[in-house]
C-alpha cells in the first residue's frame, strides 16, 4: 500500500475514519479562509485519540510563529505543511518540526522552483495550482501529472490534487508517487467529509 494522508479533517467521525481504515497521515487545516478551517483549541479533542503510528500533519497558508506554535503544541503535530512560503521561511520552520512544502503546479515551469527548497524542507508536495483568487488547495482541481514523469525529484514528495478512488490508480501509475494525498476528493461537499468516500479511497490505496 502506497502511504495516504486524508487532509482537511474536522469532526471526530472523519478521523475515526481515516484511522480506521488504516490512512498512514491525516491533516488537519489551520486557515480560517478554508471551509475545513480548525482551531487550535479544537485539534487537542481531534488529533487525541490518534494512535502514535499515524502522523499528524498541520496544513498552513505561509503562517506566523504564533500559528504555528500554537497549533504544533495543541495537537502535538508531527509535522507542518506549508503553502505559499519561501525556501528561506520553510528552512526556518524546518529547524523546529519536519517541514513539507506544498508546490502549486499548473505547467512544466512550476516546478522549477522545486530544487530551491532542497535543505530547506524534508518533502514537498505537488499540488494543482488553483485560480489567483481561490484557496491554494481542496479545490478538486488536478494538474498534468505526466508532467512528474522524469522529474528529478529533489527530496521525498507526495501527490496531491484532485484525487478520489477512481482516479487513485491512474495517478500512481503515470506518476510513480509512493505518497499521496486527499481531500475534496473524499467530501460530499467543501469541508464535509464522507466517511464512505474516505474508506473507498483507502480501499483503493491498499491495492496498489
Amino acid at each position: 500500500m502506497i502511504d495516504v494522508k486524508i487532509c482537511g479533517l474536522s469532526t471526530s467521525e472523519s478521523v475515526d475514519a481515516a484511522v480506521r481504515h488504516r490512512a498512514t497521515h491525516v491533516g488537519f487545516v489551520f486557515f480560517t479562509k478554508s471551509p475545513r478551517n480548525v482551531a487550535a483549541a479544537q485539534i487537542g479533542a481531534l488529533a487525541g485519540p490518534i494512535p502514535p503510528h499515524v502522523r499528524k500533519i498541520g496544513v498552513f497558508v505561509d503562517p506566523g510563529d504564533a500559528l504555528l506554535d500554537d497549533a504544533i503544541r495543541a495537537g502535538r503535530l508531527d509535522a507542518v505543511q506549508l503553502h505559499k512560503v519561501t525556501p528561506a521561511r520553510a528552512a526556518a520552520v524546518a529547524k523546529r518540526v519536519e517541514t513539507w512544502v506544498a508546490i502549486a503546479v499548473r505547467t512544466a515551469a512550476d516546478l522549477a522552483i522545486a530544487p530551491s527548497f532542497a535543505g530547506a524542507a524534508h518533502r514537498l508536495l505537488y499540488d494543482a495550482k488553483t485560480p489567483n483568487d481561490a484557496l491554494p488547495g481542496g479545490m478538486g482541481l488536478r494538474f498534468d501529472w505526466q508532467l512528474l514523469q522524469g522529474f528529478d525529484h529533489p527530496l521525498p514528495w507526495a501527490l496531491s490534487g484532485g484525487l478520489d478512488a477512481d482516479n487513485l490508480p491512474e495517478a500512481v501509475r503515470v506518476t510513480g508517487a509512493q505518497m499521496v494525498d486527499v481531500s475534496s476528493g473524499v467530501e460530499s461537499a467543501p469541508g464535509v467529509k464522507d466517511v464512505d468516500k474516505i474508506a473507498a479511497f483507502l480501499h483503493a490505496a491498499r491495492q496498489l
